[in-house]
């Protein structure tokens, strides 16, 4: 039962009334972007069985805190079991540790997955600055590129470009293809994170953090840095276009 309900929420969950399917964000955006990763789309997942969870756990306590103080029967000895039961204290302890153990298996799946260590056929540096990215490319055919990325201001952009979101040089990477990020700093914190790839890494000054990417279909990613890193933080956006790896390999 517990699983039929679990798939009705996630399809309503996952369903457009819900989310508005995007790249990037948009006006009045409540929901998850549409995911381009199968662990972004496991994340989705793992949502949906915890709003079942939340939502059995608020009506029973709803229940209870109506059934104590609300209802007159309480105040009758008929309800002695109720208020003085050791069976009921042993099932509501029990019945919490079940839905503990349910939670942990697809958890230690998604925290595996995040931490994959597939051979990677490309390898980006990413390092933040005070306020634009740096990109390092290292192909497996030991090519390397490197370039900045800075945001188009609003003056200089043209229809159909989205304001705060624009860069100058977009990140090109592989689609279904193993990727390595490799993330830092070179002044404050940063945090590197596009919502569709469900990836959101620390950039720390000294400390090179790592991050697995394996995008399932092209398209235009658009994310931003998510730490507070000094008064332009908004203003150093993340641009991704994800193409076939014929044609990414040919550039490079």
């Amino acid at each position: 039962m517990k699983f039929v309900t679990y798939l009705f929420f996630n399809n309503l969950l996952m369903s457009n009334f819900f989310f508005l399917y995007c790249d990037a964000a948009e006006r009045y955006q409540t929901g998850i972007q549409d995911p381009a990763t199968e662990v972004l789309e496991w994340m989705i997942n793992f949502h949906g069985l915890l709003m079942v969870d939340v939502i059995l756990i608020i009506c029973v306590i709803f229940f209870l805190i109506y059934n104590l103080l609300v209802d007159p029967i309480h105040h009758t000895n008929s309800n002695k079991h109720f208020s003085h039961s050791t069976g009921l204290e042993i099932v509501w302890t029990i019945i919490p540790a079940l839905i503990l153990l349910t939670i942990a298996e697809p958890s230690f799946n998604l925290l595996y997955a995040l931490d994959d260590l597939t051979d990677p056929a490309v390898t980006v540096k990413i390092t933040g600055h005070q306020w634009y990215w740096s990109y390092e490319y290292n192909t497996d055919v030991n090519q390397q590129v490197s370039f900045d990325s800075y945001m188009i201001s609003t003056e200089d952009l043209t229809p159909g470009m989205l304001r705060l979101l624009e860069v100058d040089n977009r990140v090109i990477l592989p689609i279904r293809t193993h990727i390595r990020l490799l993330i830092t700093s070179s002044d404050v914190l940063h945090s590197w994170a596009v919502p569709s790839f469900g990836i959101k890494v620390d950039a720390c000054p000294g400390r090179l953090n790592q991050a697995t990417l394996y995008i399932k279909r092209p398209g235009l990613y658009f994310g931003q840095c998510s730490e507070i890193c000094g008064v332009n933080h908004g203003f150093m956006p993340i641009a991704v276009l994800a193409t076939s790896k014929a044609a990414f390999f040919a550039q490079s």
